[in-house]
């Protein structure tokens, strides 16, 4: 067991860092005499996590670790914004910094945004210049885009090449470590990881690098870091390495890991059966989620909108078996920005996944765990009243002048958290009914009320006895409950999937009464499937946010978690 002893150790989850004031040979913009590289909000209303803000997010959660005394921190996964030359090297000089400065000692790994396969990948990104229009700036030589700038600092390397600016944070040896090995033994040399992996017709074949290390950096504690990107070789002729090549690692995951990188598995239980005999304790963390990190609460997703990343993402059964068998007792996860804790146990050991949510993304948050006599406690640190850079909503009213568009909500946010929020309605306006909402949909509800979606699912006569009748339940006047714009329902609806407890003190008790009562009076069950109609589908999403409230009322900031050497039985639902 964890002893009061061993270190406090911060989780830092997906904070992909954009260099802010990096240098893309691209002028960019000035604001108040200082020269950025600003990402478009064009861009940015369309992504799942914001851009710009990234920087600020990162130096606010690494002061935060500093002035709580901790030492230790793991980066787990998409530490970069998307692995650009320039925005690793920056960022290596940040954590260089941090490290000489104050101490502290960073564990990395990487995720799909931070490397991609054998020899890398170009990128493409928009940035505004000083009139707020937006310019392409790419690595690609062969681009064909109007007016594009093409500079090397945007390309994104591959393995082995791509560790080596963070490769003093974990990846390789180093002399202060009381024990380092890899999935292959105790050598840290690149030739000795690698594994053989080739596409389902065998004309692609590779000997990829495996990046996994486990590391004891105090007495008594394992770090067991799993590289868990997979990159599987596509059917077909390609130039060697190229990206076309592979299957992008983004909705692979643990999925992927049980078939084309089995020998993780296998170290695990090698790992945790001899943690057990030297009284170590395991502490487990890779990018991606080893158990569904919404504990079932999206089963509503799959059936209204198909396989979305989301759906895609979700590890299968079959790795929960794999994991518990292997005898893997707290795994962290990050990958979907999400905040969310799931366990599952057989045959007397319990397994749990603790999802870390992402400092670019609401809500933003990292994780801090402490050792207790039993196991360890795991703590929620979040940003959400961290102040938004100032600079940032100028840039953004640039653009949408020179677009003649209305400024967004966001650009007037109090704080960190009002901004997400906000980029929130952006999302589900510019991506999510765009790329996953059926259309005829999106017709219905973009601009409706919730007394307009009423008359659609009830009879119109009807529908002022229901409005009358989920006012009294939520406590909301009938008048302000009918003008209720559906797109700010929706965002909740994202919000308290995405997290969970965190959103509640953000959401108003008789928000959160009207969306228990519309569930009630309107919900239906995923399992009895969408007929294809505007009132089936919106009967299946609006009974989805009874199993987000009820996820979110039975989470909690912080959570204990035991460590016991074997555990009681916890039946699997």
């Amino acid at each position: 067991m964890l002893k009061r002893r061993q270190p406090i150790i911060a989780v830092i989850a997906d904070a992909h860092f954009h260099d802010l004031e990096g240098d893309f040979d691209f002028p960019g913009m000035t604001i108040d005499g200082q020269r950025m590289m600003v990402r478009s909000w064009a861009e940015t209303r369309q992504s799942t996590r914001v851009f710009n803000e990234s920087a600020k997010a990162l130096s606010v959660a690494l002061d935060e670790v500093r002035d709580r005394g901790i030492r230790h921190v793991v980066l787990l996964g998409d530490y970069t914004d998307d692995g650009q030359r320039q925005t690793t090297a920056s960022l290596r000089g940040i954590l260089d910094r941090h490290a000489s400065e104050y101490g502290t000692a960073f564990y990395a790994l990487p995720g799909n945004h931070d490397i991609f396969g054998p020899s890398g990948r170009n990128h493409t990104k928009e940035f505004l210049d000083q009139l707020g229009a937006g310019v392409w700036v790419t690595s690609d030589p062969a681009s064909t885009t109007e007016g594009a700038i093409v500079t090397p600092r945007m390309y994104c390397e591959g393995y082995p090449s791509g560790l080596g600016p963070m490769a003093a944070y974990g990846y390789f040896r180093k002399s202060e470590y009381l024990h380092w090995e890899t999935p292959f033994g105790l050598s840290d040399d690149v030739e000795s990881r690698r594994y053989e992996v080739a596409s389902p017709d065998g004309r692609n074949r590779y000997a990829l690098m495996d990046a996994s290390y486990l590391v004891e950096p105090e007495p008594g504690l394992w770090l067991l870091m799993m590289d868990a990107n997979v990159f599987e070789p596509r059917d077909g002729t390609f130039e060697s390495g190229e990206e076309a090549a592979f299957i992008d690692s983004t909705a692979a995951g643990w999925n992927a890991m049980l078939r084309l990188k089995p020998f993780i598995v296998t170290w695990i239980a090698d790992v945790c059966a001899r943690a057990k005999v030297l009284g170590k304790t395991v502490l487990a963390f890779s990018h991606y989620p080893a158990l569904d990190p919404f504990d079932g609460a999206t089963g509503a997703e799959r059936v209204l909108f198909g396989e979305t990343n989301i759906a895609r993402r979700t590890p299968r059964q079959t790795v929960t078996d794999a994991l518990l068998g292997a005898g893997l007792a707290v795994h962290f996860s990050g990958h979907l920005h999400v905040e969310g804790v799931t366990r599952r146990g057989r045959g007397g050991r319990q397994l749990t996944n603790v999802a870390v949510p992402s400092l670019v993304a609401y809500p933003p948050a990292f994780k801090v765990i402490e050792p207790t006599e039993e196991g360890i406690t795991v703590d929620t640190v979040e940003l959400q009243t961290m102040a938004v850079d100032p600079r940032l909503p100028q840039a953004y009213r640039r653009e949408t002048a020179r677009l003649e568009e209305p400024d967004d909500a966001a650009f007037d946010a109090e704080d960190y958290g009002a901004f997400l929020r906000a980029h929130k309605v952006a999302l589900v306006r510019h991506r999510y009914f765009p790329k996953e909402w059926p259309q005829d949909v999106v017709s219905r509800v973009s601009g409706a009320t919730l007394a307009d979606v009423s008359a659609e699912l009830v009879d119109a006569e009807v529908a002022a006895v229901v409005l009358h009748a989920l006012a009294k339940a939520s406590g909301i006047a009938t008048e302000q409950l009918a003008a209720c714009r559906m797109i700010d329902i929706i965002a909740d609806w994202y919000c308290l999937r995405q997290a969970a407890h965190l959103a509640l003190p953000a959401i108003a008790p008789e928000r959160l009464g009207l969306y228990r009562a519309l569930a009630e009076r309107f919900g239906r069950e995923p399992q009895e499937g969408w007929d294809g109609s505007i009132a089936g589908f919106l009967s299946i999403f609006l009974g989805a946010f009874a199993a987000f409230i009820d996820r979110a009322e039975n989470g909690a900031r912080q959570i204990e978690i035991t460590l016991q050497r074997e555990a009681k039985e916890v039946a699997c639902p």
